[in-house]
């Protein structure tokens, strides 16, 4: 009868054991953190050294397009993605209804105007054909980038998601052509100029200080940021993953390796 009774304790006390060690079990596995190859990834490797510190392992994964992360943190594929400024965020976030919270700045990437086939803008000829983004909010800020430099004028109230419809005044009668973001820096041989990311520069051996014919300011709107799920945004890993990439060891990294082309924004 006790050996009977002694079984049952032991059992229900490996029952218990179970249930408790399920959860640590759960927080061993990693961290998904989407990000786009090049200086987005090379920044979360150090980010993932700092962070496992603190306790939280990180697996990095890496997209080629702006458009996949965000469908794999809404999916529940990812935890957090690392890759885009606000105002792609906040038009994903109305687009397409993600229910994502940006919980800090990152990096600013300055857009930049880059050729094979001119060395200054007052070189450009007439109906000269010219490469910005295909997604809102960089198609936008090309658009915004042209407009700063006089060759054309937008509506006003276009704001930052100005789109080639938006053009009042083209005097050169410029061909705007949109291509995907990641395609610009490979298309230059076909276009005669192009506005181009400053992560899709760095990542094709451009630097906006050495290439660039013209750069956009360096203190605009267009920091980067760490997108979670809203239910997610207040458990501890999103401010130890936060207070990870905000460490001076990131900080001396991005200013080492990538100089003038990438800017802190926190």
């Amino acid at each position: 009868m006790k050996r009977r009774q002694l079984l049952k304790t032991a059992a229900l006390a490996g029952l218990v054991a179970a249930v408790y060690a399920a959860p640590l079990q759960a927080q061993d596995k990693p961290l998904k953190v989407g990000v786009t190859a090049g200086p987005h990834a090379q920044i979360m490797e150090v980010v993932k050294k700092v962070v496992e510190k603190d306790g939280v392992k990180l697996q990095i994964v890496e997209f080629s397009d702006y458009v996949q992360p965000n469908a794999a943190l809404a999916a529940g594929d990812l935890d957090a993605n690392s890759y885009q400024h606000l105002p792609y965020l906040e038009a994903q976030i109305k687009d397409r209804g993600y229910k994502f919270t940006s919980v800090g700045y990152t990096i600013t990437f300055p857009m930049g105007i880059y050729s094979k086939k001119i060395k200054s803008l007052k070189e450009l000829k007439d109906g000269a054909r010219f490469g910005v983004p295909n997604d809102p909010t960089n198609g936008g800020r090309g658009l915004l980038l042209l407009q700063s430099q006089g060759l054309i004028k937008l509506k006003p109230e276009a704001g930052l998601k100005a789109t080639a419809l938006d053009i009042v005044s083209n005097p050169k009668k410029l061909k705007i052509a949109e291509l995907d973001a990641a395609q610009l820096p490979r298309s230059l041989d076909d276009l005669d100029a192009a506005a181009i990311n400053g992560n899709y520069a760095e990542s094709a051996g451009l630097s906006p200080t050495r290439d660039a014919i013209a750069v956009e300011e360096a203190k605009g709107p267009y920091a980067n940021v760490i997108a979670v799920r809203t239910e997610d945004k207040d458990k501890p890993w999103v401010a130890k993953l936060v207070k990870a990439y905000h460490s001076p060891e990131v900080k001396q990294f991005i200013n080492g390796k990538f100089k003038d082309s990438v800017i802190t924004s926190w």
